[in-house]
């Protein structure tokens, strides 16, 4: 079994509370959690409201829990360590797509050049093309 996966967290009400100066210590947050599902972390990048992660999925794991383990371990870490002046959650939900062997590497780029995408396309926008992209009915639009 071979699963990658490209997982996106987006912050409560897309708020920009992932600024440059705790980006890493969220990302290194975020990949201890990965690694400790026994999943392997081969990229991950943001902007201020979302973090797109690309994953290899223990096949023992459960993909939503391993996003609720995810979520509400990098969350309480950033609250205990005080690293937003505001409480910080992540949204509701996840997004979490299955990614080809070919694919693998401009999916990659994808996730790298997440700051210069969003310079021309809003998360939203980004969003509702996902959504489009892998036919998902999304009933809470």
């Amino acid at each position: 079994v071979k699963i990658w996966i490209h997982g996106i967290l987006g912050v409560k009400n897309r708020e920009n509370l992932i600024h440059k100066g705790i980006e890493n210590k969220i990302h290194n947050l975020i990949k201890t959690q990965v690694i400790s599902q026994s999943c392997y972390l081969e990229e991950i990048n943001g902007t201020e409201n979302h973090i797109h992660i690309l994953f290899l999925l223990n096949p023992k794991k459960n993909i939503s829990e391993l996003f609720k383990q995810i979520k509400g371990a990098v969350s309480h870490e950033i609250n205990r360590l005080d690293l937003t002046e505001e409480k910080f959650s992540w949204q509701t939900g996840y997004g979490a797509f299955s990614v080809s062997e070919s694919k693998l590497e401009t999916v990659k780029k994808y996730i790298q050049n997440q700051k210069n995408h969003h310079k021309s396309k809003s998360f939203t926008e980004e969003y509702n093309e996902f959504i489009k992209k892998y036919k998902i009915e999304d009933k809470n639009r």
